[in-house]
Order: structure tokens, then sequence, then C-alpha cells
């Protein structure tokens, strides 16, 4: 992990996932004031610190993908194997199958991040992990993951939808560079992950339409074979559009200078395993908005029809009269 962000945006983003450890920590619990001695029930646990900077924002407020991301690189560092196979000499650690998450502040993009991983379990078949991103003392994110070994069982999924090639379309970059306006051309020269949408792109208000969208999505460079970078590289991914259906029910856009839109929480299955290098169908709909708040859901599939992952996320999405 470098200092500074990396000119090439692919070369940046691989840098911010490759956290520092700094060391092991202890998460205490106080007792309650007027009890003696330690409550039993109040554990201690051992923990972990990671540290990681952010990419270059032109908000300059840490984006929400890359924290859920640097999240999951630093419990799965903590996840190691727990019995060799009868031909595996160094068998791979478990890979992750679930996070479930809090957004409770924004951070700030110049400043540096740590990752307190607490190993809350590790059984036969499953390692659960609780990280806190944080920032200057306060709690950025709160998530829980957990992680299992492979297994044979039942097996079935709902189908990948009919969705033109991704090379029959173009590129956001394409579309957002000759969008004159500074965050547009900041978007189209930093996003490391190329993105593709079927329908129009949200750049304005328009008019209110279906409530439901599919996106072509990957990093457009070979990555090494391992299951955890593209698991956190699909992750930082999934928080990108998974909003947008909301928007495109009531005729919004990303331009729309009333939208106070703002992540609150995110939850993501990982069924089978994925590459992220090769192009992968996010599918998104949203089944309810209220409140102020608005819930999207989104499938993401292989090229091959194969059910990668479920992400699910509500968000603040408040218009200003």
């Amino acid at each position: 992990m470098t200092d500074a962000p990396l000119d090439d945006p692919i070369d940046d983003l691989l840098d911010v996932l490759d956290l520092r450890r700094e060391g092991s920590t202890t998460i205490r619990v106080a007792s309650p004031e007027g009890v003696d001695g330690i409550d039993p029930d109040l554990a201690h646990s051992e923990g972990d610190v990671f540290a990681g900077r952010s990419q270059p924002m032109p908000h300059g407020r840490v984006f929400g993908g890359q924290v859920l991301a640097q999240c999951l690189v630093a419990a799965g560092r903590t996840v190691e194997p727990v019995a060799a196979g009868p031909t595996e000499a160094d068998p791979p650690p478990r890979p992750i199958h679930s996070m479930h998450g809090y957004f409770l502040r924004p951070g700030d993009a110049n400043r540096p991040l740590r990752f307190l991983v607490e190993r809350m379990r590790d059984g036969r078949s499953f390692s659960a992990r609780r990280v806190h991103a944080v920032q200057d003392g306060r709690i950025l994110m709160s998530i829980i993951m957990s992680f299992q070994e492979p297994a044979e069982g039942l097996s079935h999924q709902v189908g990948m939808p009919d969705a033109p090639p991704p090379d029959t379309l173009r590129s956001d970059r394409e579309i957002l560079e000759k969008v004159p306006h500074p965050v547009a051309q900041a978007t189209a020269r930093r996003r490391p992950v190329e993105l593709r949408h079927v329908e129009p792109l949200l750049l304005s208000s328009g008019e209110p339409g279906a409530d439901q969208q599919s996106v072509w999505l990957r990093l457009a460079r070979e990555l090494p074979h391992d299951p955890l970078l593209h698991a956190a590289v699909l992750a930082y991914a999934s928080d990108y559009v998974v909003l947008e259906p909301i928007l495109r029910r009531h005729g919004l856009g990303w331009g729309d200078p009333r939208l106070r839109p703002a992540s609150l929480d995110h939850s993501m299955w990982f069924h089978r395993p994925a590459r992220i290098d090769e192009w992968v169908l996010y599918t998104q709909t949203s089944p309810s908005a209220q409140s102020g708040r608005g819930l999207g859901l989104g499938h993401m599939f292989s090229a091959d029809g194969a059910l990668l992952a479920t992400v699910g996320q509500e968000g603040m999405v408040r218009v200003k009269g």
C-alpha cells in the first residue's frame, strides 16, 4: 500500500485494497458501573488492526463501496483454513458467504482509515468476524461477515434475465466524458470498474419509468487467482448503482440538484465463486420507498448465467423542495 493515489485507477483500487496489518488488539467490554470485578458474560475477544487509505473522490467523501471492500479484505485476512483435505497440502482460507453492515457516518477521503477486526468465532464450518472501519476515533461502518468451508448440498438459482451483450453497449465512461460537468469528468477518469448500462444513464431528471435496470460490469484487467480479492472488488462494485431503480421509478437522476442520497446499510450474499475481471450482469429492482428511504435489491450473474451474488441496500433518498 502506498501513501498517495496512483495515476491508473485500477492500480489505485488494488493498492487501496492492499491493507497494511498494524498489529493485534484486545476488544474489551467494561462491566456496568457498581459491579465489582469482571462480568464473565462480558467476554474479551482478540482483534486485528489494519490500515488503509482512500481513493480520491471529487466530493472529498469516502466511497461506501470502497469501505465495504476494505472491510472484507481485512476480515478475510484473519480467516485461515481449519483442516487440509486428503489431497490438499495447503488448503485455501474459507471464502466469504455473507456480509451485513451499516454505514454510520461519512468519511474524509483525504485521511487514513483503520479497520478493527474482531474474531468472533471459528467453528468447524463457519468463521464469523465483526469489522469496524474507523477514522479519527469515530466508527464509519460496522459490519459482520461470515465465511464458510465449501460443502455439498442442495442447489438451485433464479435465471438470468435477457440482456444485450456488453460489446453492443456504450461504456459509461464514454458517455460521461462528454458531459460538461466536473463530477462527471472526474468519474469518467477515476472509476476503476467498467460499467455499461442497458437502460439510459440517470444523468438528470426525466419521466418516471420502470423500477428495474441491468448493468454489465467488470474490471478490465486480469487479476490473480485470489478469491478474496475478486469478492472484495465485487462488493466494491455492488455499491455503484443499487439505488438507481428507486430514482428511475420517480423520474430522478443523479444530476438533480434536489436529490440528497446516502447509503444506510448493505447486505450481500456470495453464492458461487466469481471473477470480477470477466463480465458480470448486475440486475436491480426496488420493491419499496417510504419515509425518505428506498430499498434496492440486486442479483449478479456471470456471463454464462451462474448466479454469483445477491445484494440488498437501503438508502436515504430525500428530495428537497
